[in-house]
């Protein structure tokens, strides 16, 4: 039954609701949903029907204990959505496994001048040019603890930090104090299961300074002395070649971070056809065109450093068989917002069905036995 409401709904977005949609301002509608689901989210049976609809019964195949947390499913909704934890209750209603709030930075920040998002339909992605608005870590934090503690019971929350998008932070010394100041607020806080560092926003003041090496370094080096005992990931850029993601890699390890999310928005706005695409439009692409980028270097990560690092795959999926092949590759846990807008609510549901058939024709018992499973194996070891 819940098979065939989910492929209504399906259905329904898609030919319905979405054309109209899809004749508005998409910072409009970006504004308009989320006023929407925080009204809707409040409302209980509201969130009561959404997770009898759209929700996939929690199987075990699915599940995992990572970092000591226990992950219901590795479908994740990726930071840049619920940029200021607004939307929380609603996400485990429709089928996430968790969620990330944010980026959110020390500073109150209002982002870049609007328009924020152009549409690419042929493309299925987004331009996006937000620049990291968001009410600031404080707020956020106030709002988390606003709900109540049944709304979030068994969905891991990650909260993802970046350094505020203005000129004062474009000082390392600065820039640095911002992060280190979200992080003393966040470490303490119950409701945030992991700490994301944002390295890799590619549309702020001062561009993405800590993906060099000696910076990251100097960044981490500041994290790791305020003892933070939750898991921390770190946040990648998408558009580097291994041998520069790689340099960035070998400073993370050498700290106290648990995992990457692979990766942020593509800069690659030169392989969109200029009619699709025009010039003046600002920002940097999420979606199918990130879908590549983002699998070549979880293979290539999982391989030089799956026993050290846990990879948080995002970037391009819009099926099961798209999170499938990144959890194949490598990812444990996969994220998402760009399959959401195209496809539709029922999509996460439809994720973990999909993805527990996957996983269960292959012979693996449970999603943390796929892990890697697309790599060969050459003399006993994954190769580099």
């Amino acid at each position: 039954m819940i098979l065939y409401l989910s492929r209504g709904i399906g259905w329904g977005y898609g030919h319905l609701v979405k054309p109209l949609l899809f004749r508005q301002s998409p910072d409009i509608v970006h504004e308009r949903m989320v006023k929407s689901a925080r009204i809707f989210g409040a409302f209980t049976p509201a969130v009561w029907l959404m997770r009898r609809v759209l929700r996939t019964n929690a199987t075990p195949l699915l599940s995992q204990t990572i970092h000591g947390i226990p992950f219901p499913n590795p479908v994740g909704l990726s930071a840049g959505l619920d940029k200021n934890a607004e939307l929380l209750p609603l996400l485990p209603a429709i089928g996430f496994g968790f969620g990330t709030v944010g980026s959110v930075t020390h500073q109150v920040c209002v982002g870049n001048p609007r328009p924020w998002f152009y549409r690419l339909p042929r493309s299925k992605s987004l331009v996006v040019h937000v620049g990291l608005a968001n009410h600031g870590a404080a707020k956020v934090i106030e709002r988390l603890n606003h709900y109540h503690t049944s709304r979030l019971q068994d969905f891991p929350v990650v909260v993802s930090v970046a350094k505020t998008n203005n000129p004062t932070t474009c000082n390392d010394t600065e820039a640095i104090a911002d992060y280190i100041g979200s992080l003393k607020l966040l470490q303490n806080e119950p409701r945030a299961a992991v700490l994301e560092i944002n390295i890799s926003c590619p549309n702020t003041y001062g561009g993405e300074p800590f993906t060099d090496p000696v910076r990251l370094d100097a960044l981490l080096a500041a994290v790791d002395a305020l003892h933070i005992t939750k898991p921390v990931w770190v946040k990648m850029p998408i558009n580097h070649a291994w041998p520069e993601f790689n340099a960035l890699l070998k400073i993370i390890i050498k700290h106290r971070v648990q995992g990457v999310t692979i990766g942020n928005l593509s800069k690659q706005r030169s392989e969109i056809p200029s009619e699709e695409l025009p010039s003046q439009v600002k920002g940097n692409l999420s979606g199918l065109p990130t879908q590549a980028l983002s699998d070549n270097l979880i293979a290539k990560t999982y391989s030089a450093y799956g026993s050290a690092l846990t990879i948080i795959g995002v970037g391009g999926i819009f099926t099961a068989e798209d999170a499938y092949r990144k959890i194949t590759l490598g990812a444990s846990l996969v994220e998402l917002i760009t399959g959401l807008i195209y496809t539709g609510p029922q999509l996460p549901g439809q994720l973990n069905r999909d993805l527990a058939k996957l996983a269960a024709q292959d012979g693996f018992k449970n999603i943390a036995e796929a892990v890697g499973s697309g790599l060969h194996v050459q003399n006993g070891k994954k190769p580099v």
